[in-house]
């Protein structure tokens, strides 16, 4: 009995020097964030999920200026003019009050609240960078930030920093009939695919996307309303430089044209040459004649001479367009103003004016 146990104590021993002589297990490595050049210091370390840094729910928030409400699982937070708002365990949120469905949630450590660093940092209106090589993310606010401690916060990274989208459809700014548009681009340099986030109208359709280190693709499953409509992206290049691009387009799918907000208004008096403003479809091509009129003994009415003309409505509907007529005082100057939508679709209006 007793050798048994001193074979059981010496195996106890043995394994006790064994474990002993290892190493401890290697911990997971740091992630800094800084704000306008300032390290950062929290109580609860930052933490990655999902390709994510998630940081306690003030530390970096405060910093930029925003104040931070908490109550029952729902936070605001709100600064530079804009509001954010997310939820414990939902990918539902808002900005601004508009939907945007997030791709990790908000979740709690402890009696910590941890929100995901990106995108509550880029809603509240500052830059965001990765640093895949030190594992560090760096944000500058618009503003300097809130609390940068008299420190004068380091200049954010020149906007070349990073891959650019090029070839991108539809081009920016443009005007497209389509109510499912294509939306692709080419990236400048090599990107990592599995870094690429790519929203569209501030919703997270990357699982939707085709994507590769050089391009990507993205076809909505359903028609688009009329309007202007926005593309972003994020990632980080094969060398380990964080991006984001985007750019925006309209779309007039299933729009009627219109012609309205005219100026001078109807009945104005006018001379020889007044410029003519007014709002129709985006991207519509705007026709206008003019013709100048008097009456001869009051009786009959004799053309004085025509203008014609075409100008292009921009990407919010305006258009302008110099009107130059021979104008006889105590005539009448008859405008006829035309519109085709880029999708088709026709008006006109004709507008009289006393000369």
């Amino acid at each position: 009995m007793n050798k048994m146990n001193n074979r059981v104590a010496i195996t106890a021993l043995l394994l006790a020097v064994a474990l002993y002589g290892l190493p401890p297990p290697a911990a997971a490595q740091s992630v800094t964030v800084t704000v306008n050049g300032s390290t950062v210091s929290f109580d609860q370390p930052p933490i990655e999920r999902a390709g994510r840094v998630f940081v306690p729910l003030r530390g970096v928030f405060e910093r930029l200026g925003a104040t931070v409400v908490y109550a029952s699982g729902l936070i605001n937070a709100t600064g530079n003019g804009r509001n954010i708002s997310l939820h414990i365990g939902s990918t539902n949120a808002t900005v601004n009050g508009q939907p945007v469905t997030i791709d990790v949630a908000p979740f709690l450590v402890g009696p910590r609240t941890l929100v995901p660093l990106r995108f509550v940092a880029q809603a509240l209106g500052a830059t965001v960078n990765w640093n895949a090589a030190n594992r560090t993310v760096a944000i500058y606010s618009s503003g300097g930030g809130g609390g940068g401690g008299g420190v004068n916060p380091a200049p954010p990274p020149p906007p070349s920093a990073g891959a650019r989208l090029v070839g991108r459809i539809p081009e920016a700014n443009s005007v497209t009939p389509a109510t499912q548009p294509s939306v692709s681009a080419q990236f400048s340099e090599a990107v990592d695919p599995n870094s690429l986030r790519i929203y569209f109208d501030n919703r997270d359709v990357t699982s939707q996307s085709y994507a590769n280190a050089t391009s990507f693709n993205f076809t909505p499953q359903y028609s688009v309303p009329a309007g202007t409509h926005n593309v972003r992206v994020t990632g980080t290049t094969t060398a380990g430089v964080s991006f984001s691009r985007g750019w925006s387009f309209t779309s007039t799918a299933g729009v009627t044209n219109y012609i309205n907000s005219i100026s001078p208004g109807p009945g104005s008096r006018v001379g020889g040459s007044f410029l003519l403003t007014g709002r129709t479809a985006p991207g519509s091509t705007v026709t206008v004649t003019a013709t100048g009129q008097a009456l001869l003994g009051h009786i009959f009415s004799i053309g004085t001479g025509t203008f014609h003309d075409q100008t292009m409505a921009d990407g919010n509907g305006f258009f302008t367009l110099q009107v130059s007529v021979n104008a006889v005082p105590g005539g009448n100057v008859q405008v006829l103003i035309q519109s085709l939508a880029p999708n088709g679709a026709s008006t006109s209006r004709t507008v009289n004016y006393p000369s």
